[in-house]
């Protein structure tokens, strides 16, 4: 399988960032129309099964299930034939991230009441593509003062400090940048606190 460093390093794939599991561009449009030929023309070039295509009238967000180059370069010169240009700032991927001592006790709960899918013992999905993810992260004993529930937000590479700048700007503070570029860990005022992820050091 390719390594999100592999992929990075290939050429003709400046429009793409990974994204935990991903790879994802966004091509903004002009118009609807415009985003539905778009749409028509990445659907001739892969099987459906590959990847994901989200249309809105502002714009089509494309993300592979694969760390296929050679797909996400076709992709891209799609875009270009229709003067489509990629705007990497606009992808990221949102999970739900559950503190938890008995990960396989609770995630059939979260799996029926979400009614999502499940891949491996940590994590489950939205199958519709509509929802956050929600995964979960074990606990060694119960922590006290502090949420047991936080946000991660993945991020492409090139924008995270910029968005955690953006968040700190916004009133939050850092708790801790010990793992970063990896992840950071930030809190709103109040002390609920999300992680801005990106794929560097996860090789």
């Amino acid at each position: 399988m390719t390594t999100p460093g592999e992929f990075h390093a290939a050429e003709g794939v400046e429009d793409w960032r990974s994204l935990y599991h991903l790879v994802s561009a966004h091509f903004p449009t002009g118009s609807l129309a415009e985003g539905v030929a778009f749409a028509d023309a990445i659907a001739r070039l892969a099987d459906a099964a590959d990847l994901m295509i989200d249309l809105r009238t502002a714009g089509v967000t494309v993300s592979l299930t694969r760390r296929d180059f050679a797909l996400a370069r076709r992709i891209s010169a799609a875009a270009a034939t229709l003067g489509l240009v990629a705007d990497p700032s606009a992808v990221q991927v949102v999970i739900v991230t559950l503190d938890a001592l008995a990960g396989p006790e609770v995630l059939p709960f979260w799996r029926a009441v979400l009614n999502y899918g499940q891949i491996g013992d940590e994590y489950v999905y939205d199958p519709r593509r509509r929802g956050p993810g929600l995964a979960l992260q074990q606990m060694s004993e119960p922590r006290e003062q502090r949420n047991r529930i936080h946000l991660d937000i993945a991020v492409p590479h090139d924008q995270a400090e910029a968005r955690v700048a953006a968040a700190l700007a916004a009133g939050g503070r850092l708790v801790s940048d010990e793992h970063a570029p990896k992840w950071w860990i930030l809190a709103d005022p109040e002390g609920n606190e999300a992680c801005v992820a990106t794929w560097l050091g996860r090789e």
